[in-house]
Order: structure tokens, then C-alpha cells, then sequence
């Protein structure tokens, strides 16, 4: 029988507040995504020459393939560190596809991908909140997650630009990983933390 979820009840190392920040740059980047598409919808459309009502598929193949109701199952399966760390991976790489689609089916598949690992950033966040903090720092920490999201549509690009722009940040957020606390970040899946 699984033993209960442990959390945070110490003061947490500066690793821990690094690994938080990188989180909150991941959610920041998938917000940021829906925004910066939505506004160069006409950019697109011209860029692949494809027809107006085919362009209303870019955006929603994403909002569509987000599935942030699963995130506490895939959480309880993988455990929160290795769950984000592999939405990141998969993000960063339809990222990649989606900047250097051709056509648009092409962008639509990437755009899927996108939303499936997008919409699993975002909750994980805030679920960090509760797992990597003690009670005394969840109104600080939910603060912190909270105006990330909002800044996150005030910032606009072009898309192609935006993608690219995606694949350094996102490798410089794939830190996060190896910084996140294995007994606290782990806790969601359950496990024994590591003594």
C-alpha cells in the first residue's frame, strides 16, 4: 500500500525556488503560445496560403488537445518531476515542428502535440505550489504562478520567431528537472522519498 504523499514543512533550499521559477517560465511559455497565435492568425494564414476557415483549425487543434483535467492522473502515474519534465521535452519539440511546418496539416499535428503537453504545464504549477512549499509560502508561491500567467498574453511576436524563441528557453527551462527536490516532487507518485 502506498504510503500517503509527504510534503514540504521546512524552509526550502535555493534550488528548490530555482526549479519553481523554471516551472513558471514553462507555464509562461504555454500561455504565452495560445496568445501569439491567435494574434498572427492572419501571418499564418498567408505564410501556408491556406483558406480563413482552415486557419480556425490552427488554434483550435490546441485548445482541443489540452488535457488539463488528466494532469493529477498523469501526476499520480509519473510523479510531478518526471511528468513535467517529459510535457517540457515534448512541448519543445512540437515547438520545433510547428516553426518549420510547410503546410497545414503539418502544423495541425505539431499543434496537437503542443496543446497535449501545453495543457499539462499549466496545472502542474500550481501543484507544485502545494508539494515544494510549506503552508507558511503557498500565498508567495501562488502569487508568483498567478502573475506569471497573467504577463504571459500581454507579450506578442511574430510566430515563426515565437517558436524559435520557444527552443532556448525551454532548454535553458529543462534545468528545472534535476533542481526540483526528489522527495517532495516525487510525493505526488507516492513514492518512498530518498533519505
Amino acid at each position: 500500500m502506498k504510503e500517503p504523499p509527504k510534503f514540504c514543512e521546512g524552509t526550502p533550499r535555493f534550488a528548490i525556488w530555482a526549479g519553481f521559477l523554471l516551472m513558471c517560465l514553462g507555464m509562461f511559455m504555454a500561455i504565452l503560445d495560445i496568445q501569439v497565435v491567435a494574434t498572427s492568425l492572419p501571418t499564418i494564414q498567408r505564410a501556408l496560403n491556406i483558406s480563413p476557415e482552415a486557419t480556425s483549425w490552427i488554434q483550435t487543434a490546441y485548445l482541443i488537445a489540452e488535457v488539463i483535467p488528466l494532469t493529477g492522473l498523469f501526476t499520480r502515474v509519473l510523479s510531478l518531476r518526471w511528468l513535467f519534465a517529459s510535457a517540457v521535452s515534448v512541448f519543445t519539440l512540437s515547438s520545433i515542428g510547428c516553426a518549420f511546418s510547410g503546410s497545414l496539416s503539418m502544423l495541425l499535428v505539431f499543434r496537437i502535440v503542443q496543446g497535449f503537453s501545453g495543457g499539462v504545464l499549466i496545472p502542474a504549477v500550481f501543484s507544485a505550489v502545494f508539494l515544494l512549499f510549506p503552508p507558511r509560502l503557498h500565498a508567495v508561491a501562488t502569487t508568483i504562478g498567478g502573475v506569471v500567467a497573467v504577463l504571459a498574453p500581454t507579450v506578442a511576436c511574430g510566430w515563426r520567431l515565437h517558436y524559435e524563441y520557444l527552443v532556448v528557453a525551454l532548454a535553458v527551462f529543462d534545468q528545472c528537472h534535476p533542481r526540483l527536490d526528489h522527495s517532495h516532487a516525487d510525493a505526488s507518485s507516492g513514492a518512498t522519498p530518498a533519505h
